[in-house]
């Protein structure tokens, strides 16, 4: 599976972003997207995540009610759809899949836990 990212940038606080993450050589129906952020000197943490067979999504407690992850079926592509940015926010975002993450109607939010990854995208948000 390869995970193309993008749609990062730079905003004030309050507005909103939208990141994409494109999926191909291999059907992701059965697997687990997350999204991951790191911000400097902080370890990669979960943001969110969707379990694409049942259309189950789980949220950090930080961005729960700010951000979702709704996706294209016909394009293969989860996106991040972040509202209400904080400058706490700012952080270097991956999106990440995995065959084997959902679990008992929940997934890991461990990062280690996730076997494919995009490459990050810059979120900075001012304040």
């Amino acid at each position: 599976v390869q995970l193309q990212a993008s749609g990062g940038g730079l905003v004030q606080a309050g507005g909103s972003l939208r990141l994409s993450c494109a999926a191909s050589g291999r059907t992701i129906r059965t697997y687990v997207m997350g999204w991951f952020r790191q911000a400097p000197g902080k370890e990669r943490e979960f943001v969110a995540a969707m379990n694409w067979s049942g259309g189950s999504t789980f949220y950090a407690d930080s961005v729960k009610g700010r951000f979702t992850i709704p996706r294209d079926n016909a394009k293969n592509t989860v996106y991040l759809q972040m509202n209400s940015l904080k400058p706490e926010d700012t952080a270097v975002y991956y999106c990440a899949a995995d065959a084997r993450a959902y679990f008992g109607g929940s997934v890991y939010y461990s990062s280690d836990k996730y076997e494919y990854w995009g490459q990050g995208t810059q979120v900075t948000v001012s304040s």
